[in-house]
């Protein structure tokens, strides 16, 4: 996770790989040391329908050679840190169902 003002701040992030989920979820303890910046909240729903407010900011994400700048949500304590399925994308990369290893997809420019 890198900081994409300040790209001297960076860390080494481990997230469980979610598809199901749309956005990626980082432990604000770990954002707030970077120093990313809030950039406003957003209402979600948890899958037993509560509803829950969360600052929402933006970071750089490396994996491997992949780089992409993401929107990434300041998780709370209870939160499970989950790298996203728009994360994934921006990236270039793709679940491999066999192996369950992260591989570049093709993409597509329409």
């Amino acid at each position: 996770m890198v900081n994409p003002i300040s790209p001297e701040r960076s860390e080494t992030v481990e997230l469980i790989v979610d598809t199901g989920a749309v956005y990626t979820i980082v432990p604000k303890d770990i954002l707030e040391a970077l120093k990313i910046d809030r950039r406003g909240s957003r209402v979600f729903q948890t899958v037993n329908k509560q509803k829950i407010e969360r600052d929402i900011g933006v970071a750089v994400v490396e994996y491997l050679d992949a780089v992409a700048g993401t929107n990434v949500i300041f998780g709370e304590e209870n939160d499970v840190p989950v790298l996203g399925v728009t994360t994934l994308e921006e990236l270039g990369l793709e679940v491999d169902p066999i192996s369950k290893q992260l591989k570049p997809t093709v993409l597509y420019l329409l």
